[in-house]
């Protein structure tokens, strides 16, 4: 369930201009991250979310993900954390308590073991309110990830234009991806030559 939170996270990107982008800006990008996210989400609730307030979701998942941002700037400390909301990153303390209490409304796990099946957690839900339940798998997901051993390896990649948290694969992997790398190098090469 770890990756639901981590895919939240990564909803703010580079805009290839040198800004940022929301994946969340309108009701309707929200909506539709939720389909992306169908199979993730299903996994958690056993169920296709009917999200009946396409505004009320994007508010939630909005305030959601700035916790969860947070969180991860607390987490890859002392290092900087990720520059596109690094000037407004919420309290910690106030996002561990949303990312709580939204985990709390996804309520507990029960076994479910089906004599033809393998045994598996199912959630059972405070609330019949789908906005919060999928607040709650989210919430549920970055506490997993922030107490689980993948944490150490949560980065911001420090290239100048990108804003994104990535899991390091190897202790040498600096960016994110080659291409912020490369970017990255040809920036100080150019640097270099044009003494800047």
């Amino acid at each position: 369930m770890s990756t639901l939170a981590f895919a939240l996270a990564a909803t703010i990107r580079h805009d290839g201009n040198g800004g940022v982008a929301d994946l969340l800006a309108t009701p309707a990008d929200a909506g539709a991250w939720v389909e992306q996210q169908h199979d993730q989400i299903a996994t958690v609730l056993d169920r296709h979310l009917e999200i009946t307030d396409p505004g009320e979701l994007r508010g939630e998942l909005v305030r959601i993900r700035g916790a969860v941002r947070a969180l991860f700037a607390r987490a890859v400390a002392p290092e900087p954390p990720s520059k596109a909301d690094s000037d407004r990153l919420m309290d910690a303390e106030a996002a561990l308590r949303m990312v709580n209490r939204a985990a709390d409304r996804l309520g507990t796990a029960h076994l479910d073991w089906p004599v033809d099946g393998p045994p598996a957690a199912r959630w059972s839900g405070r609330t019949g309110n789908e906005t919060a339940l999928l607040v709650g798998a989210i919430g549920r997901s970055a506490i997993d990830f922030l107490a689980g051993p993948d944490r150490d390896r949560l980065r911001a990649c420090p290239a100048a234009r990108c804003v994104k948290y990535f899991l390091q694969d190897d202790p040498r992997q600096t960016w994110c991806s080659p291409a912020c790398g490369n970017r990255e190098r040809v920036n100080r090469h150019y640097r270099r030559q044009h003494g800047r």
